[in-house]
């Protein structure tokens, strides 16, 4: 009888790891499996056992090439791994790239003890796109307590946990747009005072009309043209709007500094990587959230768990916008 080792047991002895490698720029056909060596620490980086690796939305812009920030090929996609140290900590850290495999190495700066009770999927749920959600409405917008906020694609991964923090920073009013029924429920189920059509054809009347036909204070927004620019109109005098992604793939139509006076309105933007700047920031973020966690206001909505090996429909399904919450891959499978 011939025994053949494990998966698990060859990757160790020779140093080979499964993981996504992106030889091409494309759409979710270029994520391809793959073994690779098993990344090297160096200037005083972790190695990490990964459990659960996240997925975001940037990863598609990532793997064609047009995110902020360059790709270079080839690359390993995924800002976002839960698993254990050496030592055995469980831990939850942020990434440049390299997530979509069993290990990998992190910067012990962007790198989270996880407590006890939380699960991988919530931990990272967090820590990109609870991250995000909290410096738009701490930061970017500066939320004050009662407020109305509209929170484009409510039940994605940031719009979902923007929606229970904006209510935990004393929102007055709660506008969520989603393109379902189901996912509009959703949003109210977390505690949107209302849900809109995203597909509504007038998207500034649609969010005047809910916010009892007045103007709104604080926009939230990843979406990109017309919805971008309608968002905008429906804004109220001293308004904001956020500005943190373009899903659809369509720019939005310049604002004249001469109509931002004429409004009084304020246009932001945000890219979460920014805040690993400023000392402090994230772990601050990242521990009001967790807090928020244990007393039961902020929930990760878990959007389905994907084998490593399906990772390119994992994106065929978010591009698509089948898909709600948080979503991860599981490097076992």
């Amino acid at each position: 009888m011939c025994l053949v080792p494990d998966r698990r047991s060859r990757a160790r002895k020779a140093d080979i790891v499964r993981a996504i490698r992106i030889t091409e720029f494309g759409g979710p056909e270029v994520l391809t499996l793959a073994e690779v060596s098993e990344p090297e620490p160096r200037d005083g980086q972790l190695l990490v056992e990964v459990s659960r690796a996240g997925i975001n939305y940037a990863d598609t812009h990532q793997a064609e090439n047009s995110y902020l920030a360059p790709s270079k090929l080839p690359l390993i996609p995924g800002s976002e791994i839960a698993g254990r140290t050496a030592d055995g900590r469980r831990v939850v850290a942020m990434l440049g790239g390299g997530g979509y495999a069993e290990r990998a190495v992190v910067d012990p700066a962007v790198t989270f003890e996880v407590p006890d009770g939380v699960d991988d999927t919530t931990a990272l749920a967090i820590v990109v796109q609870g991250s995000t959600a909290w410096m738009l409405l701490r930061r970017t917008v500066n939320l004050r307590e009662g407020e109305s906020v509209v929170v484009h694609a409510a039940a994605g991964g940031v719009g979902s946990l923007a929606v229970q923090l904006a209510k935990a920073f004393g929102a007055g009013r709660v506008i969520a747009t989603a393109s379902s029924a189901d996912k509009r429920q959703l949003a109210l189920d977390l505690g949107a005072d209302v849900a809109v059509d995203a597909q509504a054809p007038d998207m500034k009347a649609a969010l005047r009309e809910a916010n009892g036909g007045q103007g709104v204070d604080v926009v939230l927004d990843m979406t990109g043209g017309r919805i971008t620019d309608e968002s905008v109109a429906a804004l109220a005098p001293f308004g904001r709007l956020a500005f943190y992604g373009m899903a659809n793939r369509q720019p939005p139509t310049p604002v004249a500094p001469a109509s931002l006076l004429l409004h009084s309105t304020t246009i932001g933007g945000m890219w979460l990587p920014h805040a690993f700047r400023i000392p402090g920031l994230m772990n601050e973020a990242m521990a009001e959230q967790f807090a928020l966690v244990a007393a039961g206001r902020l929930r990760a909505i878990a959007g389905g768990e994907y084998p490593l090996s399906e990772a390119r429909r994992a994106h065929e399904d978010m591009r698509a916008r089948r898909t709600v919450g948080k979503l991860v891959l599981d490097p076992s499978r």
